[in-house]
C-alpha cells in the first residue's frame, strides 16, 4: 500500500514538473509576439493631410486636380494620403475662409488649383507648403521681384499654364488673315488674365491687326460686354480665364449668331466657345505639381528652391463644327477636339 502511495505521488510531481516546464516555453513565446506587433506600429504608414483649393469647377481645373490626385495617390497609395477638397465656387472671399481652414486643421501641404486660390493661400501661411497650378504668371500673381523662376524666400512653388501668347497670336494669321479688329474678352479680377491681354495685344499690333480689350468685372458682367466686344470686332481672343471658362456657354450663344469666331487660350474655353487653341494638357501639369508635393512631403524638398515647373507639350486643337461653320479648313497640324 505504501509503494502504491509513493507511485502515485511519484506520478503527480511528474505531471507537476511538465506543466511547469510547459508554462515556462509558453511564457519564452510572449515577447517574440510583443515585438512583432511594436514592428507592425513602427512600420506602419505615415498618412499626409493635403488640403485642395479648385477657384472653380470647369474642365480645364477639374484636369489640374484630377492629375495632382493621381499623382500623389500613385506613390503614396489610396491609404498614404488624406484629400480635403474644397470648391471656392469663383469668390476670392471663399478662397480666403477655405485656406484659413486649412491653417487651423494644420494640414500637411496646401494645393492651390487658380491664380486667387495660391494669392489666399499666400496670405493664410508661411509655414505650411503651398503647391499652386494653373498659373499663368507667379511672378505677376505674387508680385515678385528679381524674378528667377522660382519664388524666393516663400514657402509656395508650383506648375504654369502659360502658353506662348506670340504662337497663340499669331493663328490669327493662319486661321483668320482677313480680320482687322481682334477683340480681347477677359476678367479684370484676373491678374494673369491682364497679364495675357496685355502681352497679346502687343503681339497682335506687330502682326498689323487693330486690339481692343473688353474687361468685365465678374460673371454678372459677361453678357453685356461680349455682346458689345462682337459688334464691334471682327474675332475675339480669350485668355485662361477662370471666369470665362466658367460662362464660355453664354460666351458661345452670342458669338455664333454675330458670325464671330473666337481663338481662346486653352482646350476647355475652346470647347465651350471656340474655333482654335494652342493648348497645354491641364491634367499633365497636375501631375507634375502632385510629383513635386512628393518631393517636399517625403523627402522634405523647400518649395522656395524649386523651380517653377512648365507643360512639356503643346497642341494646336480645334472644333470642328465651329470651323465648319465658320468655313475654315484647319491646317493637318491642328488636332480636333472631341465633341
Amino acid at each position: 500500500m505504501r509503494n502504491l502511495k509513493k507511485a502515485i505521488l511519484l506520478v503527480l510531481v511528474l505531471a507537476l514538473a511538465v506543466s511547469v516546464f510547459a508554462g515556462c516555453n509558453n511564457n519564452d513565446k510572449e515577447p517574440v509576439e510583443n515585438n512583432s506587433e511594436q514592428n507592425n506600429e513602427q512600420e506602419e504608414k505615415v498618412v499626409y493631410n493635403v488640403g485642395l483649393i479648385q477657384l472653380v469647377q470647369h474642365d480645364a481645373l477639374d484636369a489640374a486636380t484630377q492629375g495632382f490626385r493621381d499623382a500623389l495617390t500613385e506613390k503614396l497609395g489610396e491609404d498614404g494620403v488624406n484629400f480635403n477638397f474644397q470648391n471656392a465656387a469663383g469668390d476670392t472671399n471663399t478662397c480666403n475662409t477655405i485656406v484659413n481652414q486649412f491653417v487651423s486643421s494644420g494640414v500637411d501641404l496646401i494645393f492651390a488649383n487658380a491664380t486667387p486660390a495660391l494669392q489666399a493661400a499666400v496670405s493664410a501661411t508661411a509655414e505650411i507648403p503651398i503647391v499652386g497650378t494653373s498659373i499663368t504668371s507667379y511672378e505677376v500673381a505674387l508680385d515678385e521681384d528679381d524674378w528667377a523662376n522660382r519664388v524666393t524666400g516663400k514657402n509656395v512653388t508650383g506648375t504654369a499654364d502659360l502658353a506662348p501668347l506670340a504662337e497663340q497670336a499669331a493663328m490669327f494669321k493662319e486661321l483668320l488673315p482677313d480680320v482687322k479688329t481682334i477683340g480681347l474678352l477677359y476678367c479684370s479680377g484676373e491678374a494673369n488674365s491682364q497679364y495675357q491681354v496685355d502681352v497679346v495685344a502687343e503681339e497682335l499690333t506687330k502682326l498689323g491687326y487693330t486690339a481692343v480689350k473688353y474687361a468685365f468685372a465678374d460673371s454678372n458682367d459677361v453678357a453685356a460686354v461680349t455682346t458689345n466686344a462682337c459688334q464691334e470686332s471682327d474675332a475675339l481672343y480669350i485668355p485662361t480665364d477662370n471666369t470665362v471658362a466658367s460662362n464660355a456657354e453664354i460666351v458661345n450663344n452670342i458669338t455664333i449668331p454675330a458670325n464671330i469666331p473666337v481663338i481662346a487660350g486653352e482646350e476647355g474655353i475652346c470647347k465651350g466657345c471656340g474655333i482654335a487653341t494652342l493648348s497645354i494638357s491641364y491634367y499633365d501639369i497636375g501631375h507634375v505639381a502632385g510629383d513635386m508635393a512628393y518631393d517636399i512631403l517625403v523627402n522634405g524638398a523647400d518649395p522656395a528652391t524649386m523651380e517653377i515647373g512648365y507643360a512639356d507639350t503643346l497642341t494646336k486643337e480645334y472644333v470642328p463644327s465651329r470651323m465648319e461653320q465658320f468655313g475654315i479648313t484647319p491646317p493637318e497640324d491642328y488636332v480636333a477636339i472631341e465633341e
